[in-house]
Order: structure tokens, then sequence, then C-alpha cells
């Protein structure tokens, strides 16, 4: 008796299975998923920079976070992400990296840390000499030091990855650890993006949209993306169904480009815009997104909240969608108006 054919796309379903978050709201999920339904925005006074705004984890510091061990040298960012990688692995248990070998990193970025990267030039060119600069901070000026030292602090010891992608970077991290996953170079892997807040990084933001750009934010957001047949009982968050990115040439293109994105990616899903019960947006470009659909959705908005986050914004996208407590498809899209857009489908059981 031949036994029966089951599609691929149901014995290689990729879910979420947990995921945590360190964001303007508190530390942990819970607190992102509470300050997200509340809908109340928590922009304070900014401690410097030209936007008279911002939105900064509370009292957040590499020390306090992680202890005073091995954290002197560790700048804002890194420790963002050490922390919310470790808040997910206390979730999930020690039983997770029960083989790290087989365990992947794939964290985004946007320039790694804006400061050390500005502070450490600064020291190379007006110290007595140019070689007079604290070599114990020269890991936190390459773009990798927050992945890698997630990877270390926590001994997780499969593929690492960095991944820039502006307001996508979120998305294409997941992309990216999807197809680490399809092509069995992991079993599950950590996949997410953090971002910090500084002085630096807002006059750079300041200066690069002429004045335009709205209040910053911090934070990360990690996710535990595995085959749903292999995820020891933890629950099935969200199925990733489909992911598309496209390109634009002109800023005049971004809203074509985006509505052809979110109509390619749902007849990937192999499903029906009326079946999409939310969308979860960076605010680019939405009226695309309802022509795609055919109507106007239920909108899930983070950036009003907590600020532009940067290359962390698509990742607390995606975990406002995973924690909206809806029920049926969830569309996430960002537009990154250097010229892409893309969008992630997924399946909220």
């Amino acid at each position: 008796m031949t036994a029966p054919v089951v599609p691929a796309s149901v014995v290689d379903a990729l879910v979420i299975s947990a995921w945590s978050a360190v964001s303007p709201f508190g530390m942990g999920a819970e607190a992102f998923a509470d300050g997200v339904r509340a809908g109340v925005p928590v922009l304070a006074p900014a401690p410097g920079g030209p936007f008279e705004q911002a939105a900064l984890v509370p009292d957040f510091s590499a020390a306090g976070a992680l202890g005073k061990k091995g954290t002197r040298t560790m700048d804002r960012v890194t420790a963002l992400a050490v922390s919310t990688v470790g808040r997910l692995l206390e979730e999930c248990g020690p039983a997770l990296l029960e083989h790290p070998d087989r365990v992947g990193v794939v964290l985004g970025t946007g320039s790694g840390s804006v400061q050390s990267i500005m502070d450490f030039t600064r020291d190379g060119l007006t110290g007595e000499k140019p070689y007079h600069v604290d070599p114990a901070l020269f890991p936190n000026t390459v773009m990798n030091r927050a992945a890698g030292q997630s990877a270390i602090w926590h001994r997780i010891k499969g593929p690492n990855t960095t991944i820039a992608g502006g307001a996508l970077t979120g998305l294409l991290a997941l992309n990216y650890a999807a197809r680490l996953l399809r092509g069995g170079h992991a079993d599950r892997v950590l996949v997410g993006a953090a971002e910090e807040y500084s002085e630096q990084r807002a006059w750079l933001e300041w200066r690069g949209s002429e004045g335009a750009a709205g209040p910053l934010g911090e934070g990360g957001a990690v996710f535990l993306l595995e085959r749903e047949s292999g995820r020891a009982g933890r629950p099935v968050l969200a199925r990733v169904v489909a992911t598309r990115f496209r390109g634009f040439f002109e800023p005049a293109g971004a809203a074509d480009a985006l509505r052809e994105c979110v109509r390619a990616a749902l007849t990937e899903a192999g499903a029906d815009p009326a079946d999409v019960v939310v969308v979860s947006t960076d605010g680019a470009e939405e009226r695309a997104v309802a022509e795609a659909l055919g109507r106007t959705p239920e909108w899930l908005r983070c950036a009003p909240l907590v600020g532009d986050t940067s290359a962390a914004a698509a990742s607390f996208q995606l975990a406002a969608a995973v924690a909206s407590g809806r029920s049926g498809l969830a569309l996430v899209t960002g537009v990154e108006r250097d010229g892409t857009v893309g969008c992630v489908v997924l399946d909220l059981p």
C-alpha cells in the first residue's frame, strides 16, 4: 500500500514558535504585546540630538541587563541584542541549545553602532597619535558585532549572519533564516533585529531626511523560527507562508512596487486578499496595500507608539502581528526609500 503524498509546503512549514522583545514598552514579549494593544505612545523628551522626542528602552544599560562581567566595553545595540536573545532562550529552556551547532543566529542591524563607529573614528583623529585608541572598543565598530556577541555570550555555534536592509531589515532577516532552514544548514534559527538610540544616529537620520524624519526609537525583537514538525512541543504562533521583495528606481515607483509585491506574495500563498485579517505596516504606501487587497484593512502601526526604530522596525511589526491575537492571515509590509519594498504573509492560528 502506497503512503499518501503530503504536499511539500505542509511538510516543510516554517513556524514562529517563540519570540521576545526589548522595547520602549519594557523588557520582554508581554510588555511589548501589552503596549501595542494599549496603543499609547511612549515617546519622551529626547536625551540629545535634533528631535524633541524619542522612545528609549527604560532604564536600560549593558551592566544592568547582563551584569558587570564582560560588559565594560559592550555598546548599546550589542547589549540590546544579547539581552533580547537571552530572554528568548530563557523562555524556551536549556533543551533548545542541546545541539548548539544546529542553532543559527540571523540578526538585522542598521550600521551596527553608529555611536561606536563615530567615537572610535574621532579618537583616531584627535588623539596624540592615530593609533592611540582603545583596542577593546574596536569590535564595536564592525557591523556583525551584535550577532557575533549574541552567539558567543549564549554559546550558540550554528550559522551566524548579519543582515542590513534599512526599514526592511527584519523581513530580509526572516527570509534569510528561512533559506538557512530549508537548505539544511540549521534545525532552528533565532532571527530578528536590534537598533540603538544615540545622538549621533539622530543627527544622521535628521540630515539624511532633511529634517523630515519623525522621532526615533530603539530596541530589539527576536523570533524562534523552526520546522513545524521539529518544534519539540512549542506552540505554533505563526506560520511563514510567503515572502516577496521588489525594487524601484524612483521614489514615485514605491507604491506600484509594493502593490505588486503584495499581490505576488498572496498568489504564492494561494490566498485570497479577503483572507487577510490584519496588516502590520511601517506607515509607508498604505494606499497601495489597500489597493492590492481591494479594501481598507485593519492596520497595526508601531512607529506612532515607539518612533522610527530603523533596522528594528520590521521585526517590531512582525512581533505586533504575532501578538495581535487575531486568527487568519496577517500581512507585514515595509518600504525602504533607497529603492526596495517587501512583505511577509503569516498564517496566525
